[in-house]
């Protein structure tokens, strides 16, 4: 199998052709890898790969298509297969889509680690947003080479990706996996060790668990909570993060430590534990939010929603920075 230095327009795999599965396969395709997207249900397969060349042309027609390689040239560098053998032969990467159950990734990656043979190069990478790399590359051949690497979901808009070791993966794979997510366009970060829910959701559950309390207590609505996001810390999150803010709103973070440690220690001591998720209260959020999207309209919204993070995305490639 081919490395990621030797690779030229190299040979990548895609397990799942699910939605994050489609989305990492027009991805990879955005630079001129070929791509090979593997799932045993065939008729999924055969609409995933309709669906990406379709999706490919309302990109290009919207200016919103991702890469350096020309739209139609995208679409032949995707196809798919029910052979997994297939799929995986003369590949450097391969990204593993299927759902977060660790069974089956459990079983999935077993499959892999058998059809790999003898490469010691190629890196298998999973999609799982939560489960820790260990409790599903335990005791394989190949399990130095695997790797988690989250995206944002959607993936094809949101940049950001998780990388995270087991604790047997070797450095230099954690570091070149590190390097082809930058060399398809996208932003990644690194954690040092594996760690439940990663670096994203240990900060997104944050937010939720506050939220949930703060509504449970009927401190503020479910819409003034989202407002919060999307009007306020969602506005200049786009640009700066968590502690770049601190630095800018006061004369740095030393500054801004000796303004308001003494707030965050006290505002902290007041919060909560992780709330049970009772019913009445998801009951409650699920009666509010379907006033803006509604369940019928998912899709819609859905659409609505990657356009808008597409144009965003280009209004941030065009602002110049300071």
């Amino acid at each position: 199998m081919a490395s990621f230095s030797t690779r030229g327009s190299g040979k990548v795999a895609i397990i799942g052709s699910g939605l994050v599965g489609r989305s990492w396969a027009m991805l990879f395709a955005s630079v001129g890898n070929k791509v090979t997207l593997y799932d045993t249900n065939h008729q999924q397969l055969t609409s995933a790969v309709e669906e990406i060349h379709q999706k490919i042309t309302d990109l290009q027609s919207d200016g919103l298509l991702r890469g350096t390689t020309p739209a139609e040239e995208q679409k032949t560098n995707i196809r798919g297969t029910d052979s997994l053998e297939e799929a995986v032969q003369g590949v450097y990467y391969i990204q593993e889509c299927v759902p977060e159950n660790v069974d089956l990734k459990r079983e999935v990656f077993k499959q892999l680690d058998e059809v790999v043979g003898s490469d010691t190069e190629v890196i298998i990478a999973s999609s799982t947003s939560c489960i820790v790399p260990s409790r599903f590359t335990a005791d394989l051949t190949h399990s130095s080479q695997c790797i988690v690497v989250h995206p944002v979901n959607p993936p094809y808009f949101c940049r950001m990706v998780e990388i995270v070791p087991a604790p047997w993966t070797r450095g230099d794979i954690a570091m070149t996996t590190r390097e082809i997510q930058l060399s398809i366009g996208q932003a990644p970060v690194s954690m040092s060790k594996e760690m439940p829910g990663f670096a994203a959701n240990r900060l997104q559950y944050v937010l939720i668990n506050e939220g949930w309390n703060m509504v449970k207590d009927g401190l503020i609505s479910p819409q003034d909570v989202d407002t919060i996001m999307t009007e306020g810390f969602g506005m200049r999150y786009a640009f700066i993060g968590i502690f770049e803010t601190m630095q800018l709103n006061a004369d740095g973070i030393h500054n801004y430590m000796e303004r308001y440690s003494k707030s965050l220690v006290a505002v902290s001591d007041t919060f909560k534990p992780p709330p049970e998720y009772d019913e009445e209260t998801r009951n409650k959020l699920f009666d509010e939010i379907s006033k803006s999207i509604p369940v019928d309209k998912l899709d819609e919204t859905r659409k609505w929603r990657d356009a808008c993070l597409a144009g965003l995305a280009k209004l941030k490639i065009s602002l110049p920075k300071p």
